[in-house]
């Protein structure tokens, strides 16, 4: 991986923070080909359940993807998600990292990511929102009821 340093900002919505982690990543090509990716990694406490990863690849397109927050901490311990988003430990001796792979109809990338930053930044996204608590603030008689009600028209 690349000696940057990764950055943290937290930027204010409401009454909670919303960090965002900003990460030198990258897109493994092949046993010795890799591609250097800046991946931004947002966390919205409005929205506690997923976590919004955007790859910009220098000179290329932006893509984004969300992965559920749990599914992202548990993958940097053990094997984690199913399908199109999968993340694992990688055995390397030199680093602790992770290994994202991400897939969309016939096409997969794979990512390596690095341990430490991550998972810092994780455990401030539970000190906001504490695992288990991510729905403890719907107010689920007005959802229920929006839900009943059914489609509005639309006035001019």
């Amino acid at each position: 991986m690349s000696g940057n340093r990764p950055e943290v900002q937290a930027r204010r919505t409401g009454r909670y923070d919303s960090p965002v982690l900003i990460l030198e990543i990258e897109r493994v090509l092949d046993v010795s080909a890799r591609q250097s990716v800046r991946a931004e990694f947002r966390f919205d406490p409005e929205s506690p359940l997923v976590v919004c990863v955007e790859l910009l690849i220098e000179g290329g397109l932006r893509v984004m993807w969300r992965i559920g927050r749990d599914l992202l901490q548990q993958g940097l311990y053990s094997v984690s998600g199913l399908s199109d988003v999968q993340i694992w430990p990688s055995h390397s001796e030199d680093r602790a990292t992770a290994l994202l792979q991400l897939a969309s109809r016939d096409m997969a990338a794979l990512f390596e990511l690095p341990v430490p930053p991550l998972a810092e930044w994780l455990e401030y996204t539970y000190e906001l929102v504490p695992a288990g608590h991510e729905l403890a603030e719907i107010d689920w008689d007005g959802a229920t009821a929006d839900l009943l009600q059914g489609p509005r028209a639309q006035s001019d």
